[in-house]
């Protein structure tokens, strides 16, 4: 990077993304999986608090596009602790697969990695839900925030695989520009700024991530629990049945993480490789055996 520039060329991010993905696959099991929770903490807080800001807006037709807009300026504040504060989130480390087409990574760390930050991330998002549920917040507004998150998370889990597929990856495609920006910038400003944009705009436009959904679902099954929170959900009781920890995963994370997986490595990290790297004659070669 030259002395002049505080931020690098989409060349000079894609090299960085190598370097970066390197370097996360080499960290230890136990720094991953603690800092896969820290990450899960840091998207759920984002999750709860954009619905506390719009549980109101987003119960009313006509108010709500203000209401996904509004949540826009607040979840962006998750992934901006993940990648300021530090953390490990599965659907940015979409993008360690610029390493393994760089043959700087293989495919047996990729999936470790993926494996134990997946799981961290469920630890961390199922703990700010339990919390959530214990701290009697979904008491707000008369039982309308304990109310809106059940009815999220339902409505979570009655998408169709297909079209919850479709809306992971848009979903993670963003989501992976806005690292990839956020690699572009050597300063504060601007790393904030590469995240807010594109993940306002994914959540404005109501995409499915895979993290998030960890604290939307969870929440909600938990909640259902309440009487008070279910009864102002209006929900039937054989559709609050319908909700439960195997739903979660057969109608939700599984095609929303198969999204996610597919926006992140073929649309965003494999087409800079593609287009940035494979050809480059300033890429940076190092010998295999060094990095085992």
């Amino acid at each position: 990077m030259k002395k002049d520039r505080f931020y690098l060329t989409p060349a000079e991010i894609s090299l960085e993304a190598i370097e970066t993905g390197v370097k996360k696959v080499k960290t230890s099991t136990i720094n991953q999986i603690i800092l896969a929770i820290l990450a899960g903490v840091f998207i759920a807080f984002a999750a709860e608090g954009s619905n506390m800001a719009t549980f109101n807006l987003l119960s009313k037709p006509e108010t709500y596009g203000l209401g996904r807009a509004l949540a826009g300026t607040l979840f962006g504040t998750g992934l901006m602790l993940v990648v300021v504060a530090g953390g490990e989130l599965f659907t940015g480390n979409a993008l360690i697969i610029a390493g393994v087409l760089e043959k700087r990574i293989k495919i047996t760390q990729l999936l470790h990695n993926w494996l134990f930050v997946y799981l961290g991330n469920f630890i961390g998002s199922i703990l700010i839900a339990f919390m959530m549920n214990e701290s009697n917040l979904f008491n707000s507004g008369n039982y309308g925030l304990g109310s809106m998150t059940i009815q999220i998370a339902y409505g979570k889990i009655s998408l169709e695989f297909m079209p919850a597929f479709y809306l992971a990856i848009m979903c993670n495609w963003l989501v992976c520009l806005a690292v990839w920006m956020a690699y572009a910038s050597k300063d504060m400003i601007g790393k904030l700024f590469a995240i807010f944009f594109p993940i306002q705009l994914f959540i404005t436009s109501g995409f499915e991530h895979s993290v998030a959904n960890m604290y939307y679902i969870p929440a909600g099954i938990m909640a259902k629990s309440n009487p008070n929170w279910a009864m102002a959900s209006q929900l039937s009781a054989e559709q609050l049945a319908d909700l439960n920890w195997v739903t979660l995963f057969t109608r939700n994370l599984i095609p929303v993480s198969l999204g996610n997986i597919i926006g992140g490595t073929i649309f965003a990290a494999g087409a800079y490789w593609f287009v940035y790297v494979r050809n480059n004659p300033d890429r940076i070669i190092v010998d295999e055996d060094k990095d085992e």
